[in-house]
């Protein structure tokens, strides 16, 4: 089983390629929401480098909850209320409509105008503007996708978040160039934060979004990272002999949880940041590994085999009290906790379920524990800001692919690159 368990971690270091990503909605809810996204006025004199309402449209589209309107269905293309005529909308059975329009504010900058309508009521439901620079169009979009989802559905959206992954490209028979990417949601605007001849690996955001921590092997062996988003700056956190690996942020941004061998055996350490101090939180001789934080700061989960299986445990900071969280299937692994602190997302293995690894949630309130997807072959789920979506790294055929999956089930979608495989993403907090 120990086998199974550090197999499962080398998997990490896989040969990946670069590639764009796509995000194709696989399964959405049953009965999608009809929505009309009009195609948005300029008022600017000028053209804009960015189709506003498609980007809205797309992003609405890809959460699964909705099916928009195509645009040569539709009857009108009205910018203002007083352009809206509801019968053509009924007609077309929409239950939504969605208008807007880009009007200047200054040289470079837009404020665009945007109101949603219930199409059965004849009511407005939301009128609001954002003010972007010409050059952050795709910004605004992603904006009014939050606003309009989150008045909708009631939950908040998380179209405007980043997600970070891993790539790599095999550029003759002994050497490979990986990449640290850092894109959209969506994977629009990709653009590389590190480039190594070795392989990165555990990126994982700040709760701020201004920094990531990773781990690298450029110095031959493994080291974590501290990068700055903003500048680009990189810091080296103090190496020891051995194992370090599995970098994980407090929720206040001033320490580390990490995973270090240097006393002989894979322990949970934290590092201050600023003094750093380091402690040991777990002893023991089994495998501790894979730590993440409790939202309040007070508590780490973490996986270990010290029962003989891998099962994700919970640790009390200050009192050490240590709590077992799975007991249901004979692998879990990787665990991440939403927001609230209710749900566990990781990695399980059913009982029985011969070598199958899959995305599982549990209820830590209920000890309910639901499968998720059937793929066969997961790894590094990482939870949207909202609470709503598990995004993680599979198998598709002879591919890696990242796919995600809401924590009902309802909704799944992928997110495959062009060519070549992808591995380790990480969602974003909610971005100022």
């Amino acid at each position: 089983m120990k086998r199974v368990f550090m197999t499962l971690v080398l998997m990490l270091v896989s040969v990946m390629a670069r590639a764009e990503l796509v995000v194709e909605v696989t399964q959405g809810v049953e009965a999608p929401t009809a929505i009309a996204v009009v195609p948005f006025g300029n008022e600017t004199g000028r053209a804009l480098n960015e189709d506003v309402a498609a980007i809205v449209q797309q992003d609405l589209q890809r959460s699964g909850f909705f099916q928009p309107m195509a645009r040569e269905n539709m009857l009108g293309f009205p910018v203002q209320q007083s352009e809206l005529y509801f019968r053509d909308w009924r007609i077309a059975k929409m239950d939504y409509v969605v208008i807007g329009r880009a009007v200047p504010v200054g040289a470079d900058e837009i404020s665009v105008r945007f109101e949603l309508y219930d199409v059965l009521r004849e009511q407005s439901l939301l009128s609001e503007q954002v003010t972007t620079g010409r050059d952050n169009l795709r910004d605004g979009a992603h904006f009014i996708a939050d606003r309009l989802f989150e008045r909708l559905t009631g939950l908040k959206g998380a179209f405007s978040t980043r997600i970070v992954y891993v790539t790599a490209e095999q550029l003759a028979a002994q050497k490979q160039r990986f990449r640290l990417q850092l894109a959209d949601w969506d994977g629009a605007r990709a653009r590389t934060i590190l480039e190594s001849s070795e392989p990165i690996l555990s990126p994982v955001w700040s709760m701020d979004g201004s920094k990531l921590a990773y781990v690298s092997f450029e110095t031959g062996k493994p080291a974590i990272y501290v990068q700055y988003l903003a500048t680009g700056r990189r810091e080296r956190i103090q190496s020891f002999p051995g194992l370090n690996g599995a970098p994980a942020w407090s929720p206040d941004g001033t320490r580390l949880a990490l995973v270090l061998s240097r006393d002989g055996n894979p322990e949970v350490y934290v590092l201050d940041l600023q003094s750093r101090q380091l402690q040991r939180i777990t002893r023991h001789y089994g495998i501790d590994t894979e730590p993440s934080w409790s939202p309040d700061g007070q508590s780490l989960i973490f996986t270990s085999d010290r029962g003989g299986q891998p099962q994700i445990y919970r640790l009390e900071l200050s009192s050490r009290k240590l709590e077992r969280l799975t007991f249901e299937g004979n692998y879990n692994a990787r665990g991440r906790l939403t927001q609230d602190g209710r749900f566990l997302a990781m990695v399980h293995r059913s009982s029985g379920g011969g070598n199958g690894f899959d995305i599982a949630v549990q209820d830590l309130k209920t000890d309910r524990l639901d499968v998720l997807t059937r793929s066969g072959m997961v790894e590094s789920p990482s939870i949207a800001p909202n609470g709503s979506v598990v995004i993680y790294a599979t198998q598709e055929g002879t591919r890696g692919v990242l796919s995600a999956v809401s924590l009902d089930g309802r909704v799944q979608f992928r997110m495959p690159a062009v060519s070549g495989d992808v591995r380790e993403p990480a969602w974003s907090p909610y971005l100022r």
